[in-house]
């Protein structure tokens, strides 16, 4: 089956990862491509990093007993993958082979915000009442063109870090609220060529864009509660949407392409939890969900779903 429309059309490639018989990723938390086109996927299985080729071949795997729960992943210009742990409140650095290279923040120790932990979800969010230091419940991280870290620490807090590459804290900015520079959940991040800092404001149903220090340059509000973006070196701009759809768009904002559900049964539809997106250099898509979490559906191997763009 066909999605998307004009230059941005996508073949569905069924079943595109291949793990073992009987295998899944649970939930896929983050996806990295790398210049040979492998796919790291930051899952929530036994076997949290998992390495395939573009024909989705499993290649390698790591990270046994090292996360709490994984989150939110990126690559770096050295291949070293940085990756999130939510409820660890770290982020850590490491080689393609799963050397651990660096942590950022303190394991198992959040900082105050006012945040608590309830069954509630919105009740949750609703008692962080101000920013604070690293990290509160990190969810998101992404290196600039100079190899400096930028970290979106969303769940318990509402501001994004920026430290340098070799892990100093440089500055912080965002509170909670509604405003320009405020978040509701800032879920990713993505700094695209021109070093533009890319954040998905989940819980506001927008995405802001800010320069390298933070200053707020414009917000995108036609999405519904995004997860992650993904600029490729066209910028092109990919988005996934938690509203159970991913858009595509010119880097001006004119939507190019957007699909999803479309009233779908559950048990039928195309998505469950679009949680993460990234795109390889044949500009394929890949789109990682977070089903057994948000709806109870294990989708084994097709927790992440590869779309093959038509040429």
């Amino acid at each position: 089956m066909q999605y998307g429309a004009g230059k941005h059309t996508y073949e569905l490639v069924d079943g595109w990862a291949k793990l073992p018989q009987g295998g899944s990723f649970k939930d896929v938390g983050g996806i990295s491509t790398d210049a040979q086109d492998r796919v790291y996927i930051l899952n929530r299985s036994e076997r949290p990093i998992m390495v395939f080729d573009r024909e989705g071949n499993l290649l390698t795997g790591w990270g046994e007993g090292f996360f709490n729960r994984a989150h939110g992943s990126c690559i770096g210009p050295d291949n070293s993958i940085y990756c999130t742990d939510d409820r660890d409140h770290i982020v850590a650095k490491f080689t393609p082979e799963g050397e651990l290279l660096m942590t950022l923040g303190t394991r198992g120790q959040p900082t105050d915000t006012g945040y608590t932990r309830t069954f509630d979800f919105w009740e949750s969010l609703g008692r962080i009442t101000r920013g604070a230091p690293p990290f509160n419940r990190p969810t998101g991280v992404a290196l600039n063109s100079t190899g400096e870290i930028y970290v979106a620490d969303g769940y318990g807090n509402a501001q994004i870090h920026k430290f340098s590459h070799d892990g100093k804290l440089l500055f912080s900015w965002g509170e909670p609220g509604g405003a320009p520079g405020q978040f509701r959940l800032p879920h990713n991040i993505w700094i695209d060529k021109r070093d533009r800092v890319w954040i998905a404001d989940r819980e506001n149903s927008r995405v802001q864009i800010f320069d390298t220090s933070g200053k707020f340059i414009s917000e995108w509000t036609d999405v519904i509660r995004p997860t992650d973006v993904f600029v490729d070196d066209d910028e092109t701009v990919y988005i996934s949407e938690f509203s159970l759809r991913v858009s595509i768009w010119t880097v001006d904002g004119q939507l190019l392409a957007r699909w999803g559900n479309e009233g779908n049964e559950k048990e039928k539809a195309l998505f469950h939890a679009p949680h993460a997106v990234a795109v390889d250099s044949q500009r394929d898509l890949y789109i990682g969900e977070v089903s057994l979490t948000s709806a109870g559906v294990d989708k084994g191997s097709r927790t992440i779903q590869k779309f093959a763009r038509k040429t």
